[in-house]
């Protein structure tokens, strides 16, 4: 049926129930519940159905986000979902993590003249997994089969995507990745209680099926160098996103028990999929006095993260204030309800200790003028340090490339100052033929839903390349 749209006249914003504080802090499931049939039809309906979608324009994917909330609205949920499955491999996912409050939601027309965003990504995630308990979700069944073999190097996002592409054409591709479980932070970034491992683990099984075979803990350079990889395959595509974690320059930074945060995160999630931990007390902050240095998404998840595992207490320090945190506020606000102390215009100076950690030394700041970035700049105040305790501290200031030339024993492979790849950006294709390369080891740390665009992008890429290089004129011998 045709269902009324342009609600938010008079219906309010409302997002799927969250569990309270003080149940969700001491697990690691999701926080939010499921919207029933009737709330997710109600919520759709308040799509203003604009004729200039800029929740469309502002999502990386360019998701037809107003025609599948129609859909919803009306009931017509296996259609939405193969909408929505049109665009995104991952469409369950990115309703779960996709910072939607910086992406559609905080571009939607009705959120601009006071009525309060569509709340896109819980619909988004309502319609998808609908999809999967129904069995809406096919296999993944070439229609044909093409002469080539793709080659990626990593299996996040990017990679998945691009496999997926790929294979939908016909084409054979494997995978490799140095972990022992696809899925790259999908799998042991990002935690349980923002996206559940089953969720994860139930799309790359669908890629297994379809035919992509997997090449887990391979580590290109130590089990096979670029040129061995190029040599096995008629293209490859290199996503292996950025790893390297960010330093800060202090006294005592060398401390037992002063640790980068995707090191926890794994521990931590490793830990949920029952794997035993290398030094894992190291790395649990049970009992602890927690410290956490930064303040994006990364950070707050490290924060949640120390509070699920019993910690005594959870700080985070950031150098400005919460208006200018890098994270999303949402992530900050949940954060916030479970008991994290947040302190705000703070900068570690120094770490205290003998053979581990025992406090931080912090500097107070306050904001002076804007940067280059127009945020303003963080100035010290002078004799107003102070000392916080912590056993426990965890880095989470950002990262950067690892030196891949070196990795892949490729010195020719062309990098850019920042040390990510450098590729032709209307090919996607890096100095090296037939390499291609996408996703955080091109962009720099980026969101989930660019490595999808990136990695749909360069499947497309990879199948022009291929493409053209059939139709050429083989040489006579």
């Amino acid at each position: 049926m045709v269902e009324k749209m342009l609600k938010f006249v008079s219906l309010g914003r409302a997002m799927p129930g969250k569990r309270p504080p003080e149940d969700r802090a001491r697990d690691f499931h999701e926080i939010y519940a499921e919207f029933a049939a009737e709330k997710a039809a109600e919520q759709a309906s308040r799509c203003s159905q604009c004729g200039v979608p800029f929740c469309q324009q502002h999502c990386p994917l360019s998701n037809n986000i107003p025609d599948w909330l129609k859909l919803t609205a009306e009931g017509r949920l296996q259609e939405a979902h193969e909408l929505s499955q049109a665009t995104n491999n991952f469409p369950e996912i990115c309703g779960r993590i996709c910072p939607q409050d910086r992406l559609c939601e905080g571009n939607c027309v009705i959120e601009q003249s006071g009525h309060g965003t569509v709340t896109i990504g819980a619909i988004e995630k309502y319609i998808n997994d609908t999809a999967w308990e129904q069995g809406w979700v096919k296999p993944l069944a070439p229609t044909r089969t093409r002469a080539g073999s793709i080659g990626i190097i990593g299996a996040g996002p990017a990679g998945l995507a691009c496999a997926e592409e790929l294979r939908k054409k016909g084409y054979s591709v494997t995978v490799y990745d140095r972990h022992d479980r696809a899925g790259g932070l999908l799998t042991y970034g990002i935690p349980g209680f923002k996206l559940e491992k089953d969720v994860v683990m139930r799309r790359v099984k669908r890629l297994e099926d379809g035919g992509i075979a997997f090449k887990l803990n391979f580590e290109v350079g130590r089990d096979a160098t670029l040129a061995d990889i190029r040599a096995s395959h008629d293209a490859v595509f290199v996503a292996t996103g950025v790893y390297k974690p960010r330093e800060i320059d202090a006294p005592g930074v060398g401390l037992r028990a002063i640790v980068p945060a995707l090191e926890f995160l794994t521990a931590s999630n490793k830990t949920g999929f029952g794997d035993t931990i290398t030094d894992g007390e190291k790395l649990n902050a049970a009992g602890k006095n927690v410290a956490v240095i930064g303040g994006g998404d990364t950070a707050m998840d490290c924060v949640r993260t120390a509070l699920r595992q019993g910690a005594k207490s959870v700080t985070c320090l950031y150098r400005r204030d919460r208006e200018n945190m890098p994270g999303s506020l949402r992530e900050v606000t949940n954060a916030e309800e479970e008991g994290v102390d947040f302190q705000w215009l703070t900068l570690p100076k120094g770490f205290l200790g003998d053979a581990a950690v025992e406090g931080v030394r912090i500097s107070r700041m306050r904001l002076g003028l804007p940067d280059a970035t127009g945020r303003k700049s963080p100035e010290e105040i002078k004799g107003a340090d102070y000392t916080l305790q912590a056993d426990l501290v965890i880095k989470a200031l950002g990262f950067d490339p690892e030196p891949l030339p070196e990795l892949f024993k490729e010195p020719t492979l062309g990098v850019s100052k920042w040390g990510t790849l450098r590729v032709k950006p209307s090919t996607m294709m890096t100095n090296i033929e037939g390499v291609f390369a996408g996703g955080d080891i091109v962009r720099g740390a980026s969101l989930v839903v660019w490595a999808v665009r990136d990695g749909r992008d360069a499947a497309t890429a990879i199948h022009t390349y291929l493409e053209n290089k059939a139709a050429q004129p083989q040489a006579a011998e």
